[in-house]
């Protein structure tokens, strides 16, 4: 931890073990866990909270102040789990007084250029690609993808194990288990290798994608689509997880891709 090309604040709180790179900055109110190595050139601001074993490389910026003009000098976070890896110049902004903090999980993997707002909530297992971008207020849950230079709008949610198309621009919300792509971005079918490459049973995925048949496929609104997979479908974690999911959802669920459009 000793480098003294390196400024660390007297008052940040640094595990023994930290490795810290030439020309790094790291200033007060930041705490790093045991075993995390930080790239030369980065910089960690106030309100960082960062777990054990990341890996953080050169020119990352880390809990910056909000790019949000409602922002009023309020002391938020950035939260970071263990064993996440933050590539090149990524970003990631603190939160403001709607949550005050920004969350990412455990086991995430953040490649280069990516930027994540203020008040978003990445969970475990997440990877965003090369430039993906996340406005304010997102919620991203455990093993979604995002792909390389696709965006976010803020509000949005995207679901568990779900993947969302390079460049793609998801205005509404991603359910759980799909796959979205093209432009609007719509749905195109179920994340069934990611489903298989994780432990889901064939049986599982065949429900999953029966659950989007009806959604998607029957000519039925969401709400006939959700009262119609009640009555048929039997109850399983997979199956309420899909209909919790719509149920929370404000700004509505990605529409099903047309080939009129």
């Amino acid at each position: 931890m000793n480098q003294p090309l390196a400024y660390v604040h007297p008052q940040a709180k640094l595990a023994k073990n930290v490795v810290i790179e030439p020309f790094v900055n790291i200033e007060k109110n930041v705490i790093i866990g045991e075993g995390t190595w930080i790239g030369s050139n980065v910089t960690i601001m106030e309100g960082a909270r960062i777990g054990k074993n990341c890996k953080i490389f050169p020119g990352a910026v880390i809990s910056a102040i909000p790019q949000d003009l409602k922002y009023d000098g309020e002391e938020t976070l950035v939260k970071i789990g263990d064993n996440t890896t933050i590539r090149e110049f990524v970003t990631v902004n603190r939160g403001t007084k709607a949550n005050m903090e920004t969350i990412v999980g455990n086991n995430c993997l953040l490649m280069a250029y990516v930027h994540i707002a203020h008040d978003c909530v990445v969970g475990d297992n997440v990877i965003l690609a090369n430039g993906a971008t996340l406005a304010g207020h997102i919620d991203i849950h455990d093993w979604a993808i995002i792909g390389g230079l696709a965006a976010v709008h803020q509000f949005v949610q995207v679901g568990k194990h779900a993947m969302i198309s390079g460049g793609g621009m998801a205005r509404k919300d991603v359910p759980p288990y799909t796959k979205a792509g093209r432009e609007p971005l719509s749905y195109v079918g179920i994340n069934s290798v990611g489903l298989r490459r994780r432990g889901f049973t064939p049986e599982q995925i065949q429900q999953i994608q029966e659950i989007y048949r009806i959604i998607y496929l029957k000519n039925k609104n969401v709400s006939q689509a959700v009262n119609y997979i009640e009555a048929t479908i039997p109850a399983t974690p997979e199956r309420d997880e899909i209909l919790t999911f719509i149920a929370k959802s404000t700004r509505g669920i990605m529409r099903g891709y047309s080939r009129f459009l």
